[in-house]
């Protein structure tokens, strides 16, 4: 298909899996199929319509579906866009060999990152990024707790974390995570199940952020973890939509429940200079593309430590 103007062909040399794909496979998105997997992914130009890149330059993707042309989007707030969307759900995503998107969607490949590197990172370490450093404004010297630590958003937030110089917790139901965790610079771990009592002993009366992305099975847990004024920063709910709220440790505690999703272009930036003073995301695994079953299903196993990734 030829490559209209503002567009651009990329040749996919690596793309990477969420839980999301999960959900979609699944039917729990309510999805219509056919859809191509996968928000995540970099490779080469192949074909360009926009003068910015040329046939050759190696790039990583935005993965957010917008207009950008709406007030929203100029102002760089590409997250209330009224098109907003993630690749992969809202539109075909990177699964694929070339992928089409707007010029506007395409950023360099970091130097120094592998092709599995550079596919693993954009939509996990956006969203964690928003949500630490743009929602719950995570200062240096506070204590942040990270719930289910496995998951490759939780792993882009420990990393995100120490990088700001904070004191970084983690829960996970898995020994072998919760040493992983360590190896990545968590103070400490703790199972998930009632972790609250032992985070606020090492917190010293509970931690000043918690990252949530788990929901029900862990909401509970998570409030009872943060010392008063804390904040609660979630972008997902793993284990159901609703959960049970005990307000007055909410009101009581003088905390913030705050939700967040993806990430502006502006926060993408962000993402990629801090990928350039260190920022390293984590591989858990690599298959081919025509593997793709297996990799979701080590992604529906919670097998994973890190990102999963596919490659044409």
């Amino acid at each position: 298909m030829p490559t209209p103007q503002g567009a651009v062909t990329v040749s996919i040399r690596a793309a990477s899996l969420n839980h999301l794909d999960v959900w979609l496979v699944s039917g729990a998105q309510r999805v219509e199929p056919p859809r191509v997997l996968a928000a995540d992914g970099a490779g080469v130009v192949a074909e360009s319509g926009d003068s910015s890149w040329r046939p050759g330059d190696e790039v990583v993707i935005y993965p957010v579906a917008c207009c950008w042309r709406c007030e929203q989007c100029r102002a760089g707030r590409q997250v209330f866009c009224p098109q907003f969307g993630i690749l992969g759900e809202h539109t075909d995503g990177t699964a694929c060999e070339f992928f089409q998107v707007p010029a506007q969607n395409l950023y360099r490949r970091p130097e120094g990152l592998t092709w599995d590197e550079a596919a693993a990172f954009p939509l996990t370490f956006l969203t964690a990024w928003r949500m630490i450093v743009t929602r719950a404004r995570l200062q240096p010297g506070e204590t942040m707790l990270v719930v289910g630590a496995g998951a490759g958003v939780a792993a882009a937030a420990i990393a995100i974390g120490r990088q700001l110089g904070a004191r970084v917790l983690a829960t996970s139901r898995s020994q072998a995570k919760r040493e992983r965790v360590l190896e990545l610079g968590a103070e400490a771990a703790f199972d998930s199940s009632g972790f609250s009592k032992p985070v606020r002993e090492a917190s010293q009366g509970g931690v000043d952020v918690v990252f949530e992305h788990v929901g029900p099975a862990t909401l509970d847990e998570s409030i009872r973890s943060i010392r008063k004024g804390g904040r609660i920063v979630f972008c997902g709910s793993t284990s159901g939509v609703r959960a049970e709220v005990n307000m007055p440790r909410l009101f009581f505690g003088q905390a913030d429940l705050l939700g967040s999703t993806m990430g502006n272009a502006g926060e993408f930036e962000q993402v990629l200079e801090a990928i350039g003073r260190g920022l390293r995301p984590i591989v858990d695994s690599t298959f081919a593309l025509d593997e793709a079953t297996s990799a979701l299903e080590r992604l529906e196993r919670a097998e994973q430590f890190g990102k999963v990734v596919l490659r044409p």
